[in-house]
């Protein structure tokens, strides 16, 4: 149990006994009191609201509640002071022992420290990725796929059953037209020359192997089929061969999806038929004739009657279309089946990545989902801001073999999965981003892949030094956990064991808003900590990590470095991010 949570357990014991009392009614909602760090560290170490809330149904002032309250809590062994500021806030400090005992809990439980049953083990399903398998992965997919995946690892860390899950967009348009340039393809692949690949169909080189493949499985047999017949065949050996190759630059990254679901499949199995059917015994569906939309006309506007699906009425702008003029489902009918087919798997939680450019889609899928689960299911879309790709400055063209993009591979290949992921996720999805490639690799301050990498090898090379200074001393995490910490009495030594007792309820806040990056935050400042302490230690000997002849504080001291140490490689293993314990 973290220190907070062990203070808002002191509260309710407090605001029990008060109910006991009668000061308090037996009825009043306790459970509006919180516990949390004061904004401003001089207030203490931790704030209720307790008095401000219940006041009210007390009968009292807030200020004169506050003060039953404090007495209150002055009975746990944790709590130092109790002081009452401004209209009613009770401020809180904490005993010493507090924070020392946090450490000793941190090295007994290593990377683990951090973990939460906050959820329970509800299912959440995370979708991200998802791209139409037409190529490989470019690099505005290479933002939400490190959200999804360390919003993933997040979550099953805060307690909650995970499903990683791709949707793979293999009906409609793009896929035929992906069948086609196939069939280009393997006409080259038998020694036909087809010259300059036509406008608007996939040019890249990654579609030769699609081509060879063809071959190799059918000879020339195809030529001699009409198009109805080679086209279903060239289309899945063309999404069946793409799927492979981002699996690949996946996996390059560090990522593998629980779950490959294909639209084709939902379709086949009647899956949006089932959402028409549902919507429809629901009265959510009519014929009717949409408005034509101010500015550019959306692909799924036809001046026509058309089946609606109401949804309006769940907080989107206009009622939408099902099904095309040829009467074939549009994509948001397949999407929904998509978000269906997830309910029914029991995920009334549904988390989406998307990029920036699916902004306007946000709404009517939330009133799909509503409408479809009967409020049940609640959908969560994270939308992903694009990145581009510069180097010193400058825009980057990398890709050979895409035929008009930079690919995630060559991102991978040029910095390091690490670093990739680690970048990703330092700033919040919906903000703008560029990625430098010499400033990621940079070794300095302003760079906090570096930064929090070396905070963690600084932490090896001390416990080193440690071991060289003290040869027949065991500095082990078990070793030093059991030493006297009450010699960590400096300012900056209290401060960095503050920071890392909040880790536990940064992952529970990070987890409950499916912010991962609140993480990467929080990592750059517990480094610029440990950095500012070590530095104090070249100014004053005796604030040095390593006291030469005093055994005891040397031992509390790395005592303090293995809780930094585990704390970020704690974070990184959210993030998926090998932790180094030294740099080159």
């Amino acid at each position: 149990m973290s220190v907070f949570k062990e203070l808002l357990a002191d509260l309710s014991v407090a605001l029990s006994g008060l109910v006991a009392d009668g000061v308090l009614p037996a009825d009043a909602a306790l459970d509006r009191a919180g516990i949390e760090p004061p904004r401003d560290p001089s207030h203490g170490d931790a704030a209720t609201n307790a008095a401000m809330v219940l006041a009210k149904p007390a009968g009292l002032k807030p200020r004169d509640l506050a003060e039953k309250i404090a007495d209150k809590l002055l009975a746990s062994p944790r709590i130092a002071s109790a002081e009452i500021a401004g209209p009613g806030f009770i401020n809180l400090r904490l005993k010493d022992s507090v924070w020392q005992d946090e450490i000793r809990t941190i090295l007994k439980q290593g990377t683990a420290y951090g973990s939460t049953d906050i959820g329970k083990g509800q299912k959440v399903n995370v979708e991200y990725v998802s791209a139409n398998p037409t190529g490989p992965l470019h690099i505005g997919h290479a933002r939400g796929t490190v959200i999804g995946d360390a919003l993933s690892s997040l979550l099953a860390k805060a307690g909650f059953d995970v499903a990683r899950e791709y949707y793979i967009n293999d009906a409609g348009t793009q896929v035929d037209t992906l069948g086609r340039s196939s069939f280009l393809r393997y006409r080259e692949a038998l020694g036909e020359d087809i010259g300059e690949i036509p406008e608007g169909m996939y040019p890249g080189e990654y579609l030769k192997s699609v081509g060879e493949k063809l071959k190799q499985d059918h000879g020339d047999k195809l030529l001699a089929l009409p198009e109805e017949e080679w086209l279903p065949i060239t289309r899945q050996t063309a999404v069946d061969g793409m799927m492979d190759l981002i699996r690949e630059d996946l996996a390059a990254l560090g990522v593998h999806h629980d779950v490959f679901t294909s639209e084709r499949a939902l379709v086949e199995a009647g899956k949006v038929d089932e959402v028409l059917s549902v919507l429809e015994g629901r009265d959510l569906i009519y014929t009717g004739v949409l408005e034509p939309p101010k500015g550019k006309k959306p692909e799924d506007w036809e001046p026509r009657p058309q089946r609606l699906f109401r949804a309006t009425d769940f907080g989107d702008d206009v009622d939408r279309p099902l099904k095309k003029s040829d009467g074939s489902w549009t994509y948001f009918a397949s999407d929904i089946a998509n978000h269906l087919d997830k309910y029914q798997r029991g995920f009334n939680t549904q988390i989406d990545i998307w990029g920036a450019d699916h902004g306007g889609y946000v709404k009517r899928m939330k009133a799909a989902v509503k409408a479809i689960t009967a409020d049940e299911a609640e959908l969560d879309v994270k939308l992903c801001q694009i990145v581009r790709l510069m180097d010193k400055g400058e825009p980057v063209k990398m890709s050979k073999r895409s035929g008009s993009f930079v690919t995630l591979r060559d991102l991978v290949d040029a910095v390091g999965k690490d670093v990739v992921r680690f970048y990703l996720l330092t700033r919040k999805n919906d903000a703008q981003m560029d990625f430098d490639l010499t400033a990621v690799t940079e070794q300095s301050r302003d760079n906090p892949v570096f930064y929090v990498h070396y905070a963690h090898a600084r932490c090896h090379s001390v416990m080193k030094m440690a071991n060289e200074a003290f040869p027949a001393v065991d500095f082990s995490d078990g070793a030093v956990a059991g030493t006297d910490l009450s010699l960590l009495s400096e300012e900056g030594e209290v401060a960095l064991m503050r920071m890392l007792a909040e880790w536990p309820r940064t992952i529970e806040a990070a987890a409950l808003s499916h912010e991962p990056h609140r993480l990467a935050y929080y990592l750059y400042d517990l480094a610029a900590a440990f950095h500012a302490l070590w530095t104090k230690g070249r100014e004053d000997t005796l604030l040095r990590f390593v006291v030469p002849g005093d055994e005891s504080r040397t031992m509390a001291r790395m005592a303090l470095v293995g809780a930094v140490r585990t704390v970020i490689a704690s974070g990184l293993d959210v993030f998926g991010v090998e932790p180094r314990a030294e740099l080159h």
